[in-house]
């Protein structure tokens, strides 16, 4: 497997994958936030796009968005946290390590620059990707946890990385 930055040939598939895989958890192909979750160009543009592909060939098999500070991506992170948003996995790649190996590279990207923690929000029905957090040494933090809309309640997670 392969982890690289996204290119704009990968947005259509990056946003096809993060709808994919948000698809339980969303309202329906009606839901205004299906759009958000397509939209791979303004994250690749606002934030950092990083996507996992077999060796040789360019089929998206998962992706995250990394947050840094004064990306508009951001929702919880202080000014010495790292933040990611929309890990996503193609349906079909899930449980194969795509999503540990995203993960691990923000880890990775974060301590190289010398954040203190990585912080991130969820939805509390997304159990499969709570226990790769946890396994990975994030913890829950409900005093972050909040609502974006009146409909949506996202739990935190928090790694130290002091």
């Amino acid at each position: 497997m392969r982890l690289r930055r996204a290119t704009a040939r990968d947005h259509e598939a990056v946003g096809a994958v993060t709808v994919a895989a948000y698809e339980d958890f969303t309202l329906g192909p009606d839901d205004p936030y299906v759009e958000h979750l397509r939209n791979a160009a303004a994250r690749d543009l606002e934030a950092e796009l990083w996507v996992a592909t077999p060796d040789g060939t360019d089929e998206v098999l998962g992706t995250v968005t990394i947050c840094r500070e004064g990306s508009p991506w951001r929702e919880l992170g202080d000014h010495d946290e790292g933040e990611f948003r929309m890990l996503a996995v193609a349906p079909g790649a899930q449980r194969s390590g795509v999503g540990e190996a995203l993960v691990r590279l923000v880890m990775d990207r974060f301590r190289e620059e010398g954040a203190t923690a990585i912080v991130m929000s969820t939805l509390p029905q997304m159990s499969g990707a709570h226990r790769l957090y946890e396994r990975l040494g994030f913890e829950r933090t409900p005093e972050r946890d909040w609502k974006p809309a009146p409909h949506v309640q996202l739990i935190a997670y928090r790694l130290d990385l002091a």
